[in-house]
């Protein structure tokens, strides 16, 4: 009976890892251009990762794939939460990533308009959504559902790349005095909606058994 054989497997693995790599890497390169086009192109994503194009397809099998791994994989980079589990996470989150979105602002602005930035980040939304009402459970837990609703979605505007985006631009503010602003405004906003609590109270809650 004959064996299959394997030819240095683990190098191959670390290969495919490094090439992976280097492909979401062209991409954070290209949307870290201010003069990158609005359309990234794989072909373009390709040549920046020094592969060749079908390389890049047996990495991801369409655009929306490499698009869907790119935004988490970006947030890693930059040290950005993309998985709050309690209150306390929601209310840092912008106080702890919006300083580290001034280091990469072009990209971080690239993703906001251009279109490939957008495709990239509505794939995201409704994983997002689902992390936010799960982190925020404890603290909104007596409201309506209605209500409920609104302090999610200011939730989700306070703590978002275009809350450091318009802070910046419109308020004259650094990414560190953005995010302390934006947290601020989450402290109030949790503390308004949670009788008998403070601000440092509602956010140290945490999921109860």
């Amino acid at each position: 009976m004959s064996q299959v054989r394997t030819y240095n497997s683990p190098m191959r693995e670390e290969k495919a890892r490094e090439t992976h790599e280097a492909i979401l890497c062209a991409l954070f390169e290209l949307m870290d251009s201010a003069t990158a086009a609005d359309e990234i192109s794989m072909e373009a994503i390709a040549q920046k990762a020094g592969v060749q194009r079908r390389t890049v397809f047996r990495h991801f099998a369409t655009k929306d794939d490499l698009l869907a791994a790119f935004w988490p994989w970006l947030n890693a980079r930059i040290g950005a939460s993309t998985t709050p589990r309690t209150p306390k996470d929601i209310v840092d989150g912008p106080r702890q990533a919006f300083p580290r979105f001034d280091m990469h602002d072009a990209a971080i602005r690239s993703s906001l308009h251009s279109r490939t930035g957008r495709e990239m980040r509505m794939g995201t939304v409704a994983g997002r959504r689902a992390n936010f009402r799960r982190a925020l459970a404890p603290a909104i837990s007596s409201l309506q559902p209605a209500e409920a609703e609104k302090v999610e979605a200011l939730a989700h505007l306070l703590f978002s790349a275009s809350a450091w985006e318009i802070l910046k631009d419109y308020g004259g503010l650094t990414g560190a005095q953005a995010g302390e602003t934006a947290s601020w405004a989450l402290e109030v906003i949790l503390s308004a909606v949670t009788p008998g609590h403070s601000p440092a109270e509602v956010t140290n809650q945490r999921d109860k058994p």
